[in-house]
């Protein structure tokens, strides 16, 4: 208990010393985790060059030995430097031993620390898709109602279609429609096969505008073309989208993998979930975070250690079934993150594909402005290259 107290308490010395020097708006859930991770890399270094000293020390002693005993004729000076080198074989193998130990507590708390960091990555990226404001411009784009003069074309429309609606069951059937939408962006089909109905009903509505009558002619088609064009855009644009519904399925299976996992490994570690999330879920503080990371890392490190005593035959294979849970999760995770990282390029596509049109064209264009923030915004918060080529070092190996 001394021992976790120590250890919390200087990590809180470390990072208060290491959170003044960094500026308030970066202590980043990323940050926090290399931090640890950082932490974690230094005490194993630390520990490795005491062991390899060791050993290299006793293989000196070693060597020194059996020189002695190829050249001496005494054969009690023999038993008694035979004895001594059995000792010193115990010696080498107890601190290889500590080595393998050292590896497993470094992995296991590597595996922890990235397992409890990932709370704070998965939620954030659930909401990725519905709190950006490109997709909030993307669905103003495609909404017909938002450009100038088209609520008032539409109304226009609409008296047409109460008019003729008993003598056309094309238009009958679009009234029906419209009567059930509450607005005209509801109202205005742009997918789909009533798509086509629309359209069908807004030629006719041209055709009956005389020719004399050039600027409402003009208008009218204009109108049309609009609309005809948002059906495009509109089929293009929900083509890309299904696919976050796909996104959003593997999100979901994700969270209940990692919550199992998570659970798990705090149970081991004698940590309650619920203190889990006040101390480092819902806690604002990165310096408190901190700590509890510390605190659960040095946890990891001590049941690596006592279940090497309660269980000397297979304590690595307990500590290793969590470790390849782990880097499952975190490719996995990987896999979602490059997954969306795809899936935001194609809107690029989109945007080649309709930035000259006449009507919509200037907004597709304020689109590839948002666009390129929101893939900045993505790459350098995720960084899913990165994030998966990391995976594979996560680990040490022996």
């Amino acid at each position: 208990m001394k021992k976790l107290f120590l250890s919390c308490f200087i990590a809180l010395c470390t990072f208060y010393v290491y959170a003044e020097n960094t500026d308030t708006t970066a202590n980043t859930e990323k940050q926090i985790r290399n931090k640890i991770l950082g932490d974690i890399q230094e005490t194993f270094e630390k520990k490795d060059k005491a062991t390899d000293s060791t050993i290299a020390k006793l293989d000196y002693k070693l060597s020194n030995l059996d020189s002695l005993l190829k050249n001496s004729n005494n054969g009690k000076e023999k038993v008694d430097k035979i004895v001594e080198r059995v000792k010193l074989l115990e010696d080498k193998q107890k601190a290889i031993e500590q080595n393998e130990l050292n590896v497993y507590q470094a992995n296991y708390q590597s595996a922890v620390i990235n397992l409890a960091s990932m709370d704070r990555e998965i939620k954030p990226l659930v909401l990725f898709h519905s709190t950006r404001d490109f997709f909030e411009s993307l669905s103003e784009t495609a909404d017909p109602s938002t450009y100038p003069g088209y609520k008032e074309w539409f109304a226009g429309f609409k008296e047409y279609i109460e008019k003729n609606k008993r003598k056309d069951a094309i238009l009958d059937a679009l009234s029906n429609i419209l009567e059930l939408s509450g607005n005209i962006a509801q109202a205005t089909p742009l997918s789909g096969t009533v798509s086509e109905l629309l359209c069908t009903g807004m030629a006719s509505y041209v055709n009956t505008i005389k020719r004399k009558n050039s600027d409402a002619r003009k208008e009218a088609q204009r109108m049309f073309t609009l609309t005809m064009t948002l059906c495009q855009f509109t089929h293009d644009k929900d083509a890309i989208e299904h696919e976050w519904d796909e996104i959003t399925k593997e999100l979901c299976d994700l969270q209940v993998y990692y919550d199992t996992s998570l659970n798990r490994n705090l149970n081991m570690v004698n940590c309650s979930a619920n203190d889990f999330n006040y101390q480092f879920v819902t806690n604002k503080d990165a310096n408190r975070r901190y700590i509890y990371l510390s605190c659960l890392r040095q946890k990891a490190a001590d049941l690596v250690t006592s279940y090497k005593v309660q269980y000397p035959k297979d304590w690595k294979d307990n500590i290793y079934y969590q470790l390849t849970d782990v880097q499952a999760l975190k490719s996995k995770y990987g896999e979602i993150t490059y997954h969306i990282s795809e899936h935001i390029n194609k809107y690029d596509m989109l945007v080649k594909k309709y930035k000259s049109d006449k009507e919509i064209g200037p907004r597709v264009m304020v689109l590839k402005t948002k666009l390129d923030d929101l893939k900045n915004t993505f790459d350098n918060t995720y960084e899913p290259k990165d994030y998966r080529n990391t995976i594979v070092r996560m680990y040490k190996v022996m």
